[in-house]
């Protein structure tokens, strides 16, 4: 009797712990599935050599590379949404011989973290945080050595809120779309390189001197902006082989020049040509108002002065690109 009673609670035991191992494997299951992890990395390289060629020519070497990641969370009448984009690319022209040139042609790191609570319909109740500057000193040109930007000069911080429409598309699980309307909202532009903030660069105060050129006041590192904000984001994987994403960023400031709208909008198109090997075409337009922008008004290479205009910026690339 006393084996049997010592049998019949093993099994009890053994029992309980497999359904308590079975729920807790179930709820860890059930909770990772709350989360929607993923992302790609992509690295591209573009070469040219010249010997004895009769045309001229400088030889030059080029790679840029991007990251894009996401950790989307979902559950009951909760999301929070999370991203993070990286981009650098460097290029290399010229010889020992003829002074050789390094140059940057791509450089961003731009996060955004986005919550929401259900509101009715498609309709969310938002708040955002993004984050966005560079890696590295930006100069006008491959010959210029007077740097116009670095990390955190500018760098940008907003916080938004609002409310964000995320439609579902049932006929097309492979298309994402949200529009965050944030009529509450700031941001926030940095300039903490000292010669950079004391030019008033990007829009904050810049320093004061007196007749002799002496420096009265340093300039503002910190300029902070109240406005409206709306963040649109679209994705869609076509035909197996297309992927298209685009992001559109609209600022207005309430308190001057509301009417002037600061706007960033990317376009990315992948191809995928095989397994590992990608053609990536990535297309930015901005337009901000606190920038100017040398004018060159009759052709002839020499500035002319400055002023606000639309930015245009175009990488397209042939490599290797890993998603996850």
């Amino acid at each position: 009797m006393r084996k049997f009673l010592i049998v019949f609670v093993s099994v009890l035991l053994s029992v309980n712990l497999a359904f308590s191992q079975e729920a807790a494997d179930s709820a860890a299951k059930k909770k990772n599935e709350n989360w929607k992890l993923g992302g790609a990395a992509s690295l591209n390289f573009s070469q040219v050599a010249f010997k004895n060629w009769g045309g001229g020519g400088e030889p030059s070497i080029s790679g840029n590379m991007f990251f894009n990641a996401f950790a989307n969370y979902a559950k009951d009448k909760t999301t929070w949404d999370n991203t993070l984009d990286l981009g650098y690319g460097m290029m290399r022209q010229g010889t020992k011989k003829t002074n050789v040139l390094f140059y940057k042609t791509d450089d961003k790191i731009d996060f955004a973290s986005k919550y929401g609570r259900y509101a009715f319909k498609y309709w969310y109740y938002s708040a955002l945080v993004g984050f966005k500057t560079q890696f590295a000193d930006g100069y006008a040109s491959i010959t210029d050595s007077t740097r116009i930007s670095t990390w955190m000069a500018p760098g940008y911080l907003n916080i938004a809120l609002g409310m964000d429409f995320k439609p579902t598309f049932e006929n097309h699980p492979n298309m994402t779309f949200s529009l965050l309307i944030a009529p509450l909202s700031g941001r926030m532009t940095f300039v903490l390189d000292s010669a950079l903030s004391a030019q008033g660069a990007y829009g904050v105060e810049g320093a004061t001197f007196d007749d002799n050129g002496v420096m009265l006041s340093p300039g503002k590192r910190f300029r902070p902006e109240f406005g409206g904000y709306v963040k649109a984001e679209f994705k869609i994987d076509f035909l197996k082989v297309f992927t298209y994403t685009t992001k559109l960023d609209l600022f207005s400031n309430y308190i001057v020049k509301p009417q002037n709208v600061d706007m960033n909008w990317e376009n990315l198109l992948t191809i995928k040509l095989s397994n590992w090997f990608y053609a990536n075409l990535n297309i930015t337009l901005a337009y901000d108002d606190d920038i100017d922008i040398p004018i060159d008004t009759d052709g002839d290479g020499i500035l002319d002065g400055t002023g606000k205009r639309l930015q245009f910026k175009e990488l397209l690339g042939l490599g290797f690109t890993y998603k996850f």
